[in-house]
């Protein structure tokens, strides 16, 4: 039993004295560490910052919609009698487009201006006799308003059979139709739309904070999903308030469509030129590391890392505008930053910056 307590007895002096000699290392490791002479230097890449020329612009998204758009209907219930268009064809304003059966109109119209040449003929003798002194002043009144209301049931009889014919209040083009001849149509029957799309509009909402950089009569330009053609357009109006929701402005601008190339409820690229900089500084994309109040960037101090958490504004597609934070002359870090800390040594490898900083 004794040899047994011996044994375990040098196990444990043997396990401490291994646990010291571990925990000595790793002090002396710690101590050279900091006097920086076991420490080799970390190879990044960088560049040195330069101001330059930016146009700044900002990127948006928006839809197009037609110039003028509607719901073709007829305001009288009918039998549909003719269709004077052709699905997806071209309609000029005034063309008769289809009309419903207006016979019932046209007796009810003929009753009402028999009415009113009897009303009138009334009214032409009641004078007379007034004139005699035949009847009272309140005779001749009431045969005068018996006219005037023969009068306006005629007009509005008119006017009701004038909407049996139904034409197109503007020129443009008209869509796939919903009824066929004999089609008994109300009120509340679509027949079809009309669109005009010689020009178009855009609409699309800024930030709030851009919104005294941006004006009427300003031009923007833009593009669609379908295609990289770019196209101009002109502001021409503004919400006169910001949306409290997302705190933007919502702004139109027209443009011409007389090709047709443009299609109405596409998905529109937005770029809207703010002012220009003429002593920007632009960082890569790359260099930026996000936190949790913002972005940060490494520069080389003294052969150094070192940490400076910026301010950044409008960007293009690989550069990105430092507000605050940094000034002409540091050195940045654009590569290797990941594994960067403060105080860390450097061997920077610099190259040129990026040429392009215009979207």
């Amino acid at each position: 039993m004794k040899v047994k307590y011996v044994v375990f007895i040098l196990l444990a002096v043997g396990f401490i004295g291994l646990v010291a000699y571990r925990i000595s290392n790793n002090s002396e490791s710690a101590n050279q560490g900091k006097t920086g002479g076991a420490l080799a230097p970390v190879k990044v890449g960088g560049l040195v910052l330069q101001p330059r020329e930016f146009a700044d612009n900002l990127s948006l998204s928006g839809s197009l919609e037609a110039n003028e758009t509607i719901e073709i209907r007829s305001e009288v219930s009918g039998i549909v009698e003719n269709i004077n268009f052709e699905e997806g064809s071209r309609v000029s304003k005034g063309q008769v487009l289809f009309r419903v059966n207006d016979q019932e109109l046209r007796a009810q119209l003929a009753k009402v201006q028999t009415s009113e040449k009897l009303a009138s003929e009334n009214e032409r003798r009641a004078k007379l006799l007034l004139e005699k002194e035949a009847i009272s002043r309140e005779e001749y009144d009431m045969a005068e308003a018996d006219l005037a209301s023969a009068k306006a049931e005629s007009q509005l009889m008119a006017a009701q059979l004038s909407k049996a014919t139904v034409r197109a209040p503007f020129s443009g083009i008209i869509g796939l139709r919903s009824i066929s001849q004999g089609t008994y149509v109300t009120p509340s029957t679509l027949i079809a739309k009309l669109v005009n799309t010689d020009r178009l509009k855009i609409t699309f909402s800024i930030p709030e904070k851009y919104s005294s950089q941006v004006k009427l009569g300003d031009t923007i330009s833009f593009s669609t999903s379908n295609s990289s053609m770019e196209h101009k357009a002109e502001i021409y109006a503004m919400e006169p308030e910001v949306e409290v929701s997302t705190r933007t402005l919502k702004m139109r601008a027209v443009a011409e469509n007389a090709e047709g190339k443009l299609i109405p409820g596409s998905f529109a690229n937005v770029f809207v030129p703010l002012a220009k900089v003429n002593n920007a500084l632009m960082v890569p994309s790359e260099a930026l590391i996000p936190i949790q109040n913002g972005k940060k960037i490494f520069v080389s101090e003294n052969g150094k890392a070192k940490e400076i958490v910026v301010e950044t504004g409008a960007r293009t597609e690989n550069l990105v505008r430092v507000l605050s934070g940094l000034k002409p002359g540091d050195t940045i870090l654009t590569s290797g930053v990941m594994i960067l800390k403060n105080g860390t040594p450097l061997k920077v490898d610099l190259r040129q910056p990026v040429a392009n900083a215009q979207l």
